[in-house]
Parts: C-alpha cells; structure tokens; sequence
C-alpha cells in the first residue's frame, strides 16, 4: 500500500519527469484509462486522477492499458526507430561522412537525429558517426596502415583536419597512439534508468548512471588519468556487467565477479574494500568505516571515498548512510539509493 506522503512525492516527480524515480513508480490516469512511467511526456492529469502502483503488473491488474507514447512495459529508455536505423546504417558505413541528403534518403530529419542521439547517448548523431570513424581509423592505425591512409579512408581530405578531429575525439593525436590507450564507452538499460560502462578488453573502469551529474566530467577525468581515447563500442567487460546487472535486478545476485580496475589513491581504494565488504541487506556509517580502517577521525576523508567511487552498485556505495539512520548522498539520487537497499534487504531474506 502506497502512503499519502509518498503519493504527493510521486506527484510531484511526475510534474517534473524526473528520471531518478523511472522503475519506482507507475501512474495509471483514470479519465483517459492508460499507465505511464514517471517521464511520459504527454500533459499531466490532476492529482485526484492518478493512481500510484509500484509494478506495471498491478497498473494492468488494475484496468490500465499502457501508454503509447512513454510505453511502460518497455526499458526506460527504449531506442527510438530513428535511433536504431542511424545505428545500423553507420554500422553499414562506419567510413561514411553523412550529408543532408543522406537523412532525406531515410526520409529522417536531421533536427529530429541530432535530438534523438543528444536524449539517448549524450552527442549528437553526428557527433557519434564521427566517433565511430575516429575509431575505425584507429584500428587501421594499429593493423599498421600508414596515417594518410587512414585520413582518406575516413573521408577526410585534409591531413590537418584529420589530426584535429582525431585529437578532439580520441584524446589523442593519431600518431601518438598505443595499443593500451583506448577504452569503449556503452550504454546499458537497468531498471533504475539507463548507465554507462567503461571498460577495455580486461576490466570495467566506470559504471554510472547516465543522469548523475557531473558524468561528463567523470569520463573527461578518466580519460585524462588513463590517458586513453574513449569510443563507443563493446568488451567482455561491458557485456558481462550487464549481465550481472540483470542478474541484480532480478533478484538472482547480490555480488558482482566482473573484473575491476579501480583508480584511486591507497586510501580510496582501502574505502571501497571495505565497501565491497558490506554483506548485500546491510548498511555502514561513515564513522563504522573510519573505525574499521584504523583511523576513526577520517570520517570526511571516507565520505570523499565513497562519493568517488566510479562504480556505482558494483563498489556499494549506496550500503554508507549516516550514523543517525538517515540516507546521506548518493551521486545516482536518494531516491534510487532508497529503492537499492529495500531492494538487497529483500533479497537477503530469500
């Protein structure tokens, strides 16, 4: 039973189409007979016209059709048709420099692409071909193909230009890259709303959720201490996450084997040990951690740890609440920190 506090809170992250609150809540509209997820986009129905349910079993149970527009039995973030036929089109002709007719030939307007990719992936959708050239071109540079063959390829006629978008993208000048310096950014559907994993080809270095702030300047920050190009794509890393992540929301798994690499001090990485420590269904305070770790005056200097982490769920951060009980900060919103403990609390009683 959903209390009358939380129906106004659930109200009021309606209005505002918050996406913390996507998975925790679906609404059912009884003038027009359908359930959304908290961002529909459509024109927002009266408070005494909504019903609050927890799962979109019960929204049906209850009557409610779902939405055509939000589609809540869907993933959050469903990839739209203009999306998924960018995609495979690039995928057809990585190589390929998009021009105005080649959207008219889709029949898709180029306005409609560039905000679609923007909401979906962050870039623009020719900010994302480009960065799938770039990364083509790389591998070309490595196979030992010589850098203007690799400018041409990519469809770049000037050597200058080619050097600058290569730079722009990649982090580095496209002579000054090494088989150790590139990682794959993708993007992964949970049911707490969509998140990005970094990762190369032996382990996962960042797994955030695409709306906390400040992501940009996580993976800016990464891509500088790593010093690494970072590209769209996929690794063995990234797809065994989302598996265990699948696995975690199902309710099938309350540890994660993916293998990590963690960039941080001494210190930090002491603190998400002792965060990995934390049994799934329990909660730490900040001065607990500062205690186990020998230096009980260290509180602030573990509750920075802890905001650092870059492995959100995986390292869990989200296990740290004040030692008055309340939830403190979460970098992903309280809201999914709220949902993530009662969620390990449940299954810890299985």
């Amino acid at each position: 039973m959903i209390s009358a506090d939380l129906k106004e809170q659930y109200y009021q992250a309606l209005i505002a189409k918050d996406s913390e609150y996507e998975g925790l809540f679906y609404v059912g509209v009884k003038t027009t007979g359908v359930f959304c997820r908290p961002t529909c986009p459509a024109r927002k129905p009266k408070f005494e016209n909504c019903e609050f349910y927890e799962t979109a079993q019960q929204a049906l149970l209850a009557s409610f059709r779902p939405c055509q527009r939000c589609r809540p039995l869907s993933h959050p973030n469903q990839v739209s048709d203009v999306v998924r036929m960018l995609v495979e089109a690039v995928e057809k002709e990585p190589e390929k420099r998009w021009k105005g007719h080649d959207f008219r030939a889709l029949s898709i307007d180029e306005s409609t692409a560039r905000r679609q990719f923007k909401k979906r992936f962050g870039m623009t959708f020719v900010e994302y071909a480009r960065a799938r050239r770039m990364g083509l071109a790389l591998k070309h540079i490595r196979s030992g193909r010589t850098v203007i063959d690799s400018q041409l390829s990519t469809g770049y006629e000037s050597s200058s230009g080619f050097r600058d978008a290569f730079s722009r993208i990649m982090g580095a000048a496209p002579t000054h890259v090494d088989n150790e310096r590139v990682l794959r950014a993708a993007w992964i559907d949970t049911r707490l709303g969509p998140m990005m994993a970094v990762a190369d080809e032996q382990a996962l270095y960042l797994l955030e959720f695409i709306d906390r702030r400040g992501l940009e300047r996580e993976v800016e920050r990464l891509r500088k201490r790593t010093k690494s190009a970072i590209v769209p794509g996929t690794t063995a890393p990234i797809r065994s996450i989302e598996r265990e992540l699948n696995e975690y929301f199902d309710g099938k798994r309350t540890t994660f084997d993916t293998a990590l690499f963690c960039l941080g001090t001494p210190f930090q990485k002491r603190v998400w040990d002792a965060l990995l420590a934390i049994p799934a269904g329990e909660t730490r305070s900040y001065q607990e951690i500062a205690k186990a770790l020998g230096k009980p005056s260290a509180c602030r200097a573990v509750a920075q740890a802890n905001g650092a982490n870059q492995l959100a769920i995986v390292i869990p951060c989200h296990r740290v609440i004040n030692a008055s009980g309340e939830l403190g900060g979460y970098g992903g919103g309280l809201t999914r920190k709220n949902w993530l403990l009662q969620h390990e609390r449940q299954m810890s009683l299985q």
